[in-house]
């Protein structure tokens, strides 16, 4: 008795939560970049280049990506239209409550709410994900479409981080991000 008043009056309680929701949260940003080492030594060699202080967006980025990539490219033996709507409504979930306990949505929804991503960036990259699985015919417009939601936003979303939220210097260099991430 005499320990739990004490702890109560010194709040170790909060404390504990504290360094508990710190602990799971590196463990998220550190799931991302193994993912990324897992998956491409390139895109992991790169982010090297990149200052210290936003390569843990850039990996939840990723993270986030290949999860999505991976459910329209490779689960053949899974319904991919049932999984990739779990995402989109657990990614939408986590970015609203600024948490998850799937650590790749944790990392990524940090990532969003620090850095401040619109939501129609997102939109636009789980659509052209849905795209990958239907059956479609493209012509000119839909392969834009496809494009700038698995590509250019991909890239709009990493100068939204590079630029630390300077605005004037994110339309500056958004035509060559969007170029950039369609080249890919």
């Amino acid at each position: 008795d005499y320990f739990w008043k004490n702890c109560r009056k010194a709040n170790f309680t909060n404390i504990r939560l504290i360094d508990m929701k710190q602990v799971f949260d590196e463990f998220s940003r550190q799931v991302c970049k193994m993912l990324t080492h897992k998956y491409s030594t390139s895109f992991s060699l790169g982010i090297m280049c990149i200052d210290r202080n936003i390569r843990g967006h850039i990996y939840a980025l990723y993270g986030f990506v290949r999860l999505a990539d991976e459910i329209v490219d490779s689960f053949h033996e899974a319904n991919k239209r049932e999984l990739l709507q779990r995402l989109e409504k657990e990614t939408w979930q986590a970015i609203h409550d600024q948490i998850s306990i799937n650590p790749v949505l944790q990392a990524f929804q940090e990532t969003v709410n620090k850095v401040g991503i619109d939501r129609e960036l997102i939109e636009h990259f789980l659509n052209s994900m849905k795209m990958d699985l239907e059956d479609i015919k493209y012509d000119d417009s839909l392969y834009k479409q496809y494009i700038h939601g698995s590509a250019e936003v991909v890239g709009l979303i990493c100068l939204k981080i590079f630029v630390q939220g300077d605005k004037k210097l994110f339309e500056e260099l958004k035509p060559y991000a969007l170029r950039l991430g369609s080249a890919f």
